[in-house]
C-alpha cells in the first residue's frame, strides 16, 4: 500500500480506537490490530501515541476551521452567516466519526501540544468572526473578539447538548434554534455604515 494511503488508513483505525476508548485507555496494539497491521508498520508512520493522537487533531480541527472559514465566506448577509457557522458545529458534533470528542471533549487538554490544538478552534474560529463583527459594527478589538468567543461557545456547548441529549429535535431544526438565539443577540449591534 502507498505511504500516504497506509497513512490515512492507520488515522482512521485511529480514530476509531481513540474515540471509542480515550486517549488514555487506548493501546498502540488497538490501533494497530484495528488496521490490520504490525505494530511496527504503525511506528514507521507515528513515533508514538501521542503523535498519532495529534496528527488526528490536526486534521480534525483544520477541518472545522476550515469549515468555518467556509460558512463565514458563503454569503453577505450576516443572519444567513450565523445560521451557517450554528450548522458546521452541529454537523461537526453530529458526525458518525465522532471526531468532535478529540477536540472538545479529549481525556488530555492537560498536555500542552492538545490544549493548544484544541484552543486553536475556538481562537481561530472567533478570530474569523471577530473580523466580521468588528468590520460590520465598527466595536474596537477586543469588544468584537469577546463577542464571538461568545457565538462560538454558545455553538460548541449547545451542539454537544444537543446530541447527549438524544432528544426529537432534529440536527437542522436545533442548530436553527441555536442560530436564532444568536441571531437576536448580535443583530442589536448597530452596522457601521447606519451610524
Amino acid at each position: 500500500m502507498p505511504r500516504r494511503e497506509r497513512r490515512a488508513q492507520l488515522l482512521e483505525s485511529a480514530l476509531e480506537v481513540f474515540v471509542a476508548q480515550g486517549y488514555h485507555a487506548a493501546a498502540m496494539d488497538d490501533i494497530a490490530e484495528r488496521a490490520g497491521v504490525s505494530k511496527p508498520v504503525l511506528y514507521q508512520h507515528f513515533p508514538g501515541k501521542l503523535d498519532l493522537y495529534l496528527a488526528l487533531l490536526d486534521t480534525s480541527c483544520d477541518m472545522i476551521i476550515d469549515n468555518c472559514r467556509g460558512a463565514l465566506a458563503s454569503t453577505t448577509d450576516n443572519k444567513d452567516r450565523v445560521a451557517a457557522t450554528m450548522k458546521v458545529f452541529y454537523s461537526y458534533v453530529a458526525s458518525e466519526e465522532g471526531a468532535f470528542r478529540l477536540v472538545f471533549e479529549s481525556d488530555l487538554t492537560s498536555e500542552p501540544d492538545v490544549r493548544e490544538r484544541v484552543d486553536r478552534v475556538t481562537t481561530e474560529c472567533a478570530s474569523m468572526i471577530a473580523d466580521v463583527i468588528r468590520t460590520d459594527t465598527g466595536l474596537p478589538d477586543e469588544a468584537s473578539e469577546l463577542l464571538a468567543v461568545s457565538l462560538v461557545g454558545m455553538a460548541q456547548v449547545s451542539a454537544r447538548f444537543w446530541l447527549a441529549g438524544g432528544g426529537t429535535i432534529s440536527q437542522d431544526d436545533a442548530a436553527a434554534l441555536i442560530a436564532g438565539l444568536a441571531w437576536r443577540g448580535i443583530r442589536g449591534y448597530p452596522r457601521a455604515d447606519d451610524h
